[in-house]
């Protein structure tokens, strides 16, 4: 960096002190001032160009990330795409092997539906057998201690149970 500086510095002085030595003789001081001018010019230039090739390295590390990038996206939909047919193949030959198993199983009827049905039939005899639970309220009988109502709201008064002589 240092040379570069230096080699541009005396360059850019020595085309200036060229360029003035047309018009006449320069003295030590105007030199002296060419010199310094010409090394802050070097100075300012070379941090330009610093700076773009920064950018440069920058815009070209990016780009180089960005296809990185676009590829590991390529391979990934491509493992996508591949675990997507090869989960479809596997649904087709699943639903292909059910419809099958059911277009069987509806052909041959189970050689153990005999046991099936005779075991459902003593389950249904014993059933019978004992009475089922009524879960309705059971009417009244006649056997009651109230009396029945007459209908006004009133209790009618107890009749005797005697038969009409005959």
């Amino acid at each position: 960096m240092k040379a570069k500086k230096k080699s541009l510095t005396e360059e850019i002085a020595s085309t200036i002190e060229a360029k003035l030595s047309e018009a006449g003789e320069q003295s030590r001081k105007v030199k002296k001032a060419i010199t310094k001018s010409a090394g802050r010019l070097a100075d300012e230039i070379l941090n330009i160009f610093g700076k773009e090739e920064k950018k440069k390295k920058k815009s070209a590390k990016a780009e180089k990330k960005s296809e990185k990038k676009a590829k590991k996206d390529a391979q990934k939909q491509e493992k996508n795409q591949a675990k997507a047919e090869k989960n479809a193949k596997r649904a087709a030959s699943k639903s292909a092997t059910d419809a099958e198993s059911a277009n069987s199983a509806a052909a041959k009827p189970k050689a153990s539906s005999a046991n099936r049905s005779a075991k459902t039939t003593a389950s249904a005899t014993a059933a019978r057998r004992t009475p089922a639970k009524s879960t309705a309220k059971p009417k009244s009988t006649a056997s009651t201690d109230t009396p029945p109502s007459n209908g006004n709201g009133t209790s009618a008064p107890a009749k005797p149970d005697t038969a009409p002589a005959q």
